[in-house]
C-alpha cells in the first residue's frame, strides 16, 4: 500500500462488483406492442455507502455529523466499493476512515494518514478510534509534509476531506512546513491505479480569490483545485453541489463559529487515466 520506515507494504486486489436487470412483459399485459409494460422490481436496496454510515459501531459523536457532512453521498459521488484499497489523507479524527472500514469491507484496506500536527490537533476525537481491535482493516501511516511515499499503483482511490487547503498553510512553529503541492499530487498519481479516484471535499474561497486564503480563511477557489490537480496529469470528471450552502459567502474562516461545520463546500471527483 504505501512505503515509509516501520510499515509494511499490504497488497490488496479490487472486488469487482456485478449487477445485472432484466424486464420482461408483464403476464396479461394488453399494452400495444410497441409499448413497454411496468416491471415491479422490488424495493430499493441501499447503497454500500449508506449501509456503512447507518452501521451501529459508529459513535454516536460521528453520527451527530452526519447531517452536515452528508458522508454517503459524498462517497457515493466517489464512487467508492466494498474490496476497495483507499488513503484517507490527512484523516484527522478519523471520522471518514471509520465510515470506509465498513464500506470497503474485509476484502479492503483503508490506510489512515496523518502528520504529527494533524495528530495533536485531534488527540481527542482519535481516543478510541483505534483501540480494542476496533477497524481492523484500516493501517494507520505517519508521514510528515513532503515525505509521504506510496506503493506505486497500490491503490483504488485517494480521498482529501477539507484538508486540499493546507497545501497552502504554513505553521512552522507548530511543525507546520509548507507543503510541496505538485510533489504531493504526483505521489498520489503514482500510488494510485489507472483508472483511479482522488477525491476532493474543501471549504470555498470566493472566486478569484488568492490561494493565501488557505492560510488566512482554510479555504481554496476551487479553480486553483481544478487547474492544480488537472497539471498533475488528472481528469476532472464531476463536481458535485451536495455540500454547497449559499448562505456563506466565503469571506470568513472556516473555524468561524458563525460558519463552522456550515461552510459552502466544493465535493470534486478527479480520476487517473487509463
Amino acid at each position: 500500500m504505501y512505503r515509509k520506515a516501520g510499515y509494511g507494504v499490504i497488497a490488496l486486489a479490487s472486488l469487482v462488483l456485478f449487477g445485472c436487470s432484466q424486464e420482461e412483459p408483464v403476464a396479461g399485459s394488453t399494452a400495444p406492442a410497441d409499448e413497454t409494460a411496468a416491471v415491479s422490481i422490488g424495493p430499493v436496496q441501499p447503497s454500500a455507502a449508506l449501509v456503512a454510515v447507518n452501521d451501529p459501531r459508529r459513535p454516536d459523536a460521528d453520527r451527530a455529523r452526519d447531517e452536515l457532512r452528508k458522508p454517503a453521498e459524498v462517497l457515493e459521488f466517489f464512487g467508492i466499493q466494498p474490496g476497495m484499497s483507499v488513503l484517507d489523507l490527512y484523516s484527522g479524527g478519523g471520522y471518514y476512515t471509520e465510515i470506509l472500514s465498513y464500506l470497503v469491507g474485509d476484502s479492503g484496506q483503508v490506510v489512515a494518514h496523518n502528520n504529527q500536527p494533524y495528530l495533536q490537533f485531534s488527540k481527542e476525537e482519535l481516543a478510541g478510534r483505534f483501540t480494542d481491535g476496533r477497524l481492523e482493516n484500516v493501517t494507520r501511516l505517519i508521514a510528515e509534509n513532503n515525505e509521504l511515499e506510496l506503493q506505486p499503483g497500490s491503490l483504488d482511490a485517494v480521498v482529501m476531506i477539507l484538508s486540499y487547503h493546507d497545501i497552502y498553510f504554513v505553521d512552522r512553529p507548530n511543525g507546520w512546513d509548507r507543503i510541496d503541492g505538485p510533489k504531493l499530487l504526483s505521489e498520489l498519481y503514482s500510488g494510485l491505479k489507472p483508472g483511479g479516484v482522488l477525491g476532493i471535499v474543501d471549504h470555498m474561497a470566493q472566486p478569484g480569490a488568492a490561494a493565501e486564503t488557505g492560510t488566512s480563511l482554510h479555504r481554496l477557489d476551487p479553480e486553483i483545485i481544478k487547474k492544480e490537480v488537472i497539471s498533475a496529469g488528472f481528469a476532472l470528471e464531476a463536481e458535485s453541489p451536495v455540500l454547497r450552502n449559499a448562505a456563506d459567502d466565503g469571506t470568513r474562516s472556516a473555524f468561524d463559529p458563525e460558519v463552522r461545520g456550515h461552510t459552502d463546500r466544493v465535493v470534486l471527483r478527479f480520476r487517473k487515466p487509463r
